[in-house]
């Protein structure tokens, strides 16, 4: 005790800067360490600032697990739920007509195919084989004008709309030329054709 100071007088405004106190002596309620213990003593600061972050990590963890969205996950997804709708491949009716109606651009040039099919198979009468094959030839350019003409074509439409005209009507383009140009008596002569047949036979 210092000079004029009695028991009874309440402890000096800087005692705890004066005085060292315990390192096991905690603030009353809290039952944390107090300011001056942290201060003083480095490692307890350490766990203590290491435990905080902890518990504030577990705590924002639970959070998002439970309450917010789940995660997603930067890899690709195991089965295809969705694709995106090309260009162009909404209904061609409205939603009220039957099925057949709202397909019918695809109905059509499926219809003309099987039939150039069934007459090539059949063979009912002379040259059937290369009308056959015309009619398959003409169906898929069929396709491929009634995919630029008609803004929504349904099943017709695979990719975009470019590369369904240019495959559509390359392939049937290529099917009619070879039907008219087949052998025996083809219908077009081409000689630039027949010199290459020739070059590579020879």
């Amino acid at each position: 005790m210092g000079a004029g100071t009695s028991p009874a007088d309440p402890a000096p405004a800087g005692r705890a800067a004066d005085e060292p106190r315990e390192p096991e002596e905690r603030d009353g309620a809290t039952g944390s360490a107090s300011p001056a213990t942290a201060a003083t003593d480095p490692d307890t600061a350490t766990s203590t600032d290491m435990g905080g972050a902890t518990a504030a990590t577990d705590t924002a963890t639970d959070g998002a697990a439970t309450g917010g969205r789940p995660r997603r996950s930067r890899r690709f997804p195991r089965f295809t739920r969705d694709t995106a709708r090309p260009e162009g491949g909404g209904r061609a009716a409205s939603g009220d007509a039957p099925a057949p109606a709202r397909q019918w651009p695809l109905l059509t040039v499926l219809g003309a195919a099987g039939l150039g099919l069934l007459i090539v198979v059949l063979d009912p009468f002379d040259q059937a084989f290369r009308i056959g094959t015309i009619l398959i030839g003409g169906a898929l350019i069929a396709g491929a004008v009634l995919r630029w003409v008609v803004p929504s074509v349904g099943m017709l439409a695979v990719r975009s709309r470019f590369t369904d005209l240019v495959t559509y009507g390359l392939m049937g383009t290529l099917i009619v030329l070879l039907a008219l140009v087949a052998q025996p008596a083809p219908w077009l002569d081409v000689p630039i054709l027949e010199d290459a047949v020739r070059f590579t036979i020879r």
